[in-house]
C-alpha cells in the first residue's frame, strides 16, 4: 500500500504541477546561489510533508475510530468503492456541488498567507509556504486521505500521505528548474493514465478489505486466523 502511495504521488504529480505549479513557479528562490536554491527547495518540500503527515494523521485516527468498533475490513471496501466512484462519475455531476464552500473561509485565508509568504525570501519563508500549499484542495489529495482512512490508525495514516508527498517531489522540483519541461502531449497522457492508477488502488483496498487469506494483499482477519489455528505472532 505504501507503494501504491507513492506511484500516486509520482503520477499525480502531473496534476498537482497544474494545479500547484504557480505557487513553485514563483517561489522566491535564489538564483545566484545554487547551494542555497537547493536547500530552499528541499526546506518548500519540507513544509509540504508536514502538512501532508498532519493531514494523514488525523484522518489515520477517524480509520482507527471506526477499526475499534470493528469495521476495518467494511471501511477498507468502502473506501476502494468511493475512489472508484469519484473516478467514474463524470466531473460535471461533482461541479453541481461546492464541496469546498464549508470550508471557503479557511482556504481564503490560506491563499492569502501564501500571498504574503512569496513576497519574503527567509529561509522560514519556504517552509510557510510549503505548509500551507499542502493544505491547498486537490483531488489527488483527497484520494490519498481516502487510503489514510482506510490504514486504520494514525502513524499508518499519517506514513501513507508522507510517501504521497515524497513521490510529488521529484516533478514538483522540475516544475521550479523547467517549467517548459512538463509541457505538451507527454503530459497529457500521463494525466489519462492517472484515473486507471487510482481505480487500481480503488480496487487493491477491496481485496484487501475482502480477507481473502492472501498474505501482504488481502490477508485473513485476526478472528478467521485464532479458528484456524493460525499465530497471530
Amino acid at each position: 500500500m505504501l507503494f501504491s502511495a507513492f506511484i500516486l504521488g509520482l503520477l499525480g504529480s502531473f496534476h498537482c504541477v497544474g494545479m500547484c505549479g504557480p505557487i513553485a513557479f514563483m517561489l522566491p528562490v535564489d538564483r545566484t546561489n545554487q547551494l542555497k536554491k537547493v536547500s530552499q527547495i528541499a526546506i518548500y518540500h519540507f513544509g509540504r510533508l508536514l502538512a501532508y503527515s498532519i493531514i494523514g494523521l488525523v484522518f489515520g485516527l477517524i480509520g482507527k475510530s471506526l477499526s475499534i468498533f470493528g469495521y476495518q475490513q467494511q471501511l477498507s471496501i468502502t473506501i476502494g468503492v468511493l475512489m472508484i466512484l469519484v473516478v467514474l462519475i463524470p466531473q460535471k455531476t461533482f461541479n453541481k456541488y461546492n464541496f469546498s464552500k464549508p470550508i471557503y473561509k479557511l482556504i481564503s485565508k490560506v491563499k492569502s498567507a501564501l500571498g504574503s509568504a512569496l513576497k519574503k525570501k527567509t529561509m522560514d519563508t519556504f517552509l510557510t509556504i510549503g505548509f500551507l500549499n499542502g493544505f491547498l484542495p486537490c483531488g489527488l489529495v483527497y484520494m490519498a486521505v481516502f487510503a489514510a482512512i482506510a490504514g486504520g490508525n494514525a502513524l499508518n495514516g499519517s506514513l501513507y500521505m508522507s510517501v504521497f508527498g515524497l513521490g510529488t517531489v521529484p516533478l514538483m522540483t522540475t516544475a521550479i528548474y523547467f517549467s517548459h519541461f512538463l509541457k505538451g502531449k507527454a503530459r497529457q497522457r500521463i494525466q489519462n493514465i492517472i484515473p486507471v492508477f487510482v481505480v487500481i488502488i480503488g480496487a487493491l483496498f477491496i481485496i484487501r478489505g475482502l480477507g481473502l487469506g492472501i498474505p501482504y494483499l488481502s490477508p485473513a482477519p485476526v478472528y478467521d486466523m485464532v479458528t484456524n489455528g493460525i499465530d497471530c505472532h
